[in-house]
Parts: structure tokens; C-alpha cells; sequence
């Protein structure tokens, strides 16, 4: 399978990057390679994660990556990245705009 970001999941990583460079520079760089690594892997075993409950019909499960989660669809070819959020994001919002 292939992975795909979404333009929103291409700039979820950066924007967290970004926020944890103020502090440490060295470790944001190194924090977007695990997220985008956990990303890939999904590649391997897409459906080994959970559907987000509440939401099953819509098909997205969520990857947990430490304190972020990876919200994501299994398509016939492709996983699609949709977010990449931190814990305590209101996810609800941001999946699942009105």
C-alpha cells in the first residue's frame, strides 16, 4: 500500500515541529521523522489499529504515537494520513467539520 498525506495531515507535523522548536530545535526535527516514520508503517498492516469510535461508518482509525494520535483511512490502494493532532485536541472539530 501507499501512503498519502492529506494537505491538512502535510502540515499537522510541521506545525507541532514548529512549536517544540522553540524550546529544543535538535529534538523537533527528530519528533517530525517519528511521526512521519509511524506514518509509513501503517503501509504494513493498515488495519491494525482501531476505527475512531462514535465514527466507525466513516472508516478512519487512529495510530497512537506517544501523546499524538494519527488519524487515518484505508482506501483499496492507499492509506490516507488525515491528521496528525495531539491528544488533547479537540479531534471531534477537526475530523468531522459539520
Amino acid at each position: 500500500m501507499i501512503v498519502r498525506f492529506t494537505d491538512a495531515a502535510e502540515h499537522d507535523p510541521e506545525g507541532l515541529g514548529d512549536y517544540i522548536a522553540q524550546d529544543n530545535p535538535k529534538r523537533a526535527l527528530s519528533f517530525v521523522q517519528e511521526l512521519r516514520m509511524a506514518c509509513l508503517a501503517l503501509a504494513d498492516f493498515p488495519e491494525r489499529f482501531p476505527l475512531v469510535p462514535r465514527h466507525e461508518d466513516r472508516g478512519v482509525r487512529r495510530r497512537v504515537q506517544g501523546d499524538y494520535l494519527i488519524f487515518y483511512k484505508v482506501e483499496t490502494d492507499d492509506v490516507v494520513i488525515l491528521h496528525i493532532l495531539r491528544g488533547t485536541v479537540d479531534r471531534a472539530t477537526r475530523l468531522f467539520p459539520s
